[in-house]
């Protein structure tokens, strides 16, 4: 092999390189995942109560009239759903939430909850992935604007709460999604706390209830399931 060949080799091969690293780069970039749930009950919380059974006999008892009313959903709160990847889990977020939740201790057959989402306003940490989604493969997000949550009832809470405990329950409801409604449970936690009630649940639902087809490519595969999490602030 003469001189003037293995160089062109050597180019040739380093040129691979350089465009293989470019590319595993626009890969993790388009494809990873960029954002990282925040909770809305800290697990620290459900751990200082030992379990999430309704907390310690040192905890102060909630007045029913603390309690009792419409909470508004606040600024802090966010909506996520989550897709598994043959690589990772990515977290889509969403911070445009709106929405209430009547709280009746004494008469739980009358509490009621509904929430809200701006389907524009869905973020990957991705520009080009967010804007590809909206399209009608996907959300269609110029047809269907808005994600909708209704609750059915609330099973599992206590009559009495206490400050700063966390109480497992399970909030049954119809989410609508790109005009679509399906039955689905949430498994949730609620907390109330400095003048707020927290609530974090999830429910499981997948491409098909919506009538979008799973993303598969031929980088990545992806799960059919789709893992939708609430983690809402609740003030007056």
């Amino acid at each position: 092999m003469n001189k003037k060949t293995r160089n062109w080799i050597i180019t040739g091969v380093a040129a691979v390189i350089l465009v293989g690293a470019g590319g595993y780069a626009f890969m993790d970039n388009y494809l990873g995942n960029r954002v990282e749930i925040t909770e809305a009950i800290p697990a620290s919380a459900a751990a200082a109560n030992g379990k999430a059974d309704g907390g310690s006999d040192e905890q102060a008892v909630v007045a029913a009239e603390q309690l009792n009313g419409e909470w508004k959903i606040a600024a802090a709160s966010k909506v996520y759903f989550s897709v598994t990847t043959s690589r990772e889990t990515v977290n889509f977020e969403n911070a445009a939430v709106s929405g209430s939740w009547t709280i009746q201790l004494d008469q739980p057959e009358n509490m009621k909850a509904e929430g809200t989402v701006e389907m524009s306003e869905v973020s990957s940490g991705n520009a080009q992935r967010d804007g590809h989604i909206q399209n009608g493969e996907f959300f269609n997000v110029p047809e269907h604007p808005q994600a909708k949550f209704v609750a059915s009832s609330f099973e599992g809470l206590p009559a009495e709460w206490k400050e700063g405990a966390v109480y497992d329950f399970t909030m049954p409801g119809t989410l609508t999604v790109k005009g679509v409604d399906k039955d689905v449970i949430f498994e949730a936690q609620a907390l109330y706390q400095d003048n707020q009630v927290r609530l974090s649940g999830v429910t499981t639902v997948t491409f098909a209830d919506f009538g979008m087809q799973n993303p598969h490519s031929v980088v990545l595969e992806t799960e059919n399931d789709i893992s939708v999490r609430l983690e809402l602030v609740l003030e007056r």
